[in-house]
């Protein structure tokens, strides 16, 4: 049996990934930094082996910020998309936004973590309603 072949790409289009393997250690973070680089109340990362990550940027968008010494998260420089985070300390694993994927994929999140850390307006459990589409009070 086979691993699954997972693709993906940044928003612009400019620069897609594929994963020839499984993605390990699915989380939903929490904590401040995933919140600001993602802009959103948490981002869900996933590890693949490094050897298995391609990425096909024929114009050479893909550029970096250095985070820490040896941390770079790597983006779009079109459309500032996150495409993976590298780390000098293990250079064999990569950690990818699984928003990227166009795939279904197999594997599941196995934990929300830095909670104490959570946006106080992400309520994970709210009954609120939920839609398909846009909210049907929006204004096109």
């Amino acid at each position: 049996m086979g691993f699954p072949m997972y693709t993906g790409a940044c928003l612009c289009g400019a620069i897609k990934v594929e994963i020839a393997g499984s993605i390990e250690s699915i989380i939903h973070c929490h904590c401040s930094l995933c919140r600001k680089n993602s802009g959103t109340a948490y981002a869900t990362n996933g590890f693949v082996n490094a050897d298995e990550f391609s990425v096909l940027d024929p114009h050479k968008k893909l550029n970096y910020y250095a985070f820490k010494e040896g941390k770079h998260r790597h983006f779009c420089s079109v459309c500032a998309c996150p495409i993976f985070s590298s780390n000098s300390d293990n250079p064999s694993k990569l950690r990818i936004r699984l928003g990227i994927l166009d795939s279904d994929i197999e594997e599941r999140p196995i934990s929300h973590n830095f909670m104490s850390s959570k946006a106080n307006w992400d309520d994970l459990n709210a009954a609120i309603p939920r839609y398909d589409g846009f909210e049907p009070s929006r204004k096109r």
